[in-house]
């Protein structure tokens, strides 16, 4: 089983900005899908971004041109920079490497002022 360990969630204003990031444990192999989700409670997980092969991203249409997501797979690391967020960000984000089945223990993110 592929641990992923998530760090950078917190509390920020609308507007504001946070990076997360989650990295695999170094004894797993070298990602070639890497992603990120978030849910709300009482709502299904939605795919916020992805990254295949460290070159092609897709964004969910809520994220797209606030949001990057970025990844480095010789360090088994994805990243996720957030903008302009709003406080329909608020959600707690989990990072998924989809070859292992694998998901991150979740980190939190509020906006709000």
């Amino acid at each position: 089983q592929v641990q992923l360990v998530e760090s950078g969630g917190g509390l920020v204003q609308p507007g504001g900005s946070l990076t997360l990031s989650c990295a695999a444990s170094e004894s797993a192999p070298t990602p070639y899908i890497m992603s990120w989700y978030r849910q709300v409670p009482g709502r299904q997980r939605e795919l916020v971004a992805e990254i295949i092969g460290g070159i092609s991203t897709h964004y969910g249409a809520s994220v797209k041109g606030r949001f990057t997501i970025s990844g480095d797979n010789a360090k088994k690391t994805v990243y996720l920079q957030m903008n302009s967020l709003k406080p329909e960000d608020t959600a707690i984000y989990y990072c998924k490497f989809p070859e292992f089945n694998s998901w991150g223990q979740g980190t939190q993110v509020t906006v709000s002022s």
